[in-house]
Order: C-alpha cells, then structure tokens, then sequence
C-alpha cells in the first residue's frame, strides 16, 4: 500500500465511524421519545420509569462525548495529512466549513450536562 492508499482506507473509516455515531445518537434519542410518549400515552407519572429514562439520556451525553473526540481525531489525522506532504485530500461525503474545529466545553456540552442533571 502507498500513502494514498492509506490515507483513503483511514479516511473511509474515519467516515463510518462519524456515521455510526451520529447513528447511535439519532436511535438513542428515538428511544428516549419513545420512552415520554408511551408514558404519556398510558397516562402514567413521570416518576414511572424515569431512572431508566435518566441512564438512557446520559448515554446520549456520553455518545455526544464520544461524537466531540472522533472529530477531534478528524482534525488531528488532517494534521498528520499535511505533515505527510500529501496536501489537500478530499474524500468525505459530506460539506464542511474551511474550520471545523468544535471548542471542548462549547455550547452543547452545557446543553447536555444540564439537560442530564434534570
């Protein structure tokens, strides 16, 4: 394998791995909806089945953890990418800003860790 190779092969990796967290975060939050709704729609008390509830939605806030350090590890591989001499390297699905760098502590962190603590 020659460097380009390589760096496709981490590169389709790095791809699916973003996907497959981002996947595990829609379906956990899909559960955590089913969770209200069903209790809502048997009529029973919030108290009804909220520890359950509350571990479901820190696992949410651990996968969004989990979501902050593959991008991070993105942003660090684009470094080694350049150390590599091997320039721009262009392969993701997606558009993403020229920045993309997400601070640690930023917004959604708070959001997260205040909507764990309810």
């Amino acid at each position: 394998m020659d460097r380009v190779e390589v760096v496709k092969a981490v590169a389709d990796e790095l791809f699916a791995t973003e996907q497959a967290v981002d996947a595990a975060i829609v379906q956990a939050t899909g559960l955590v909806t089913k969770m209200i709704e069903g209790r809502a729609a048997a009529k029973l008390s919030p108290v009804v089945g909220a520890e359950a509830q509350a571990k479901v939605m820190a696992a949410v806030a651990a996968l969004g953890e989990a979501r902050e350090a593959v991008v991070a590890a993105h942003g660090e591989l684009a470094k080694t990418h350049r150390k590599m001499g091997l320039g721009v390297f262009a392969l993701g699905p997606l558009d993403k800003p020229d920045d993309h760098t997400i601070p640690v502590g930023g917004s959604a962190d708070r959001v997260l860790r205040v909507a764990a603590s309810r």
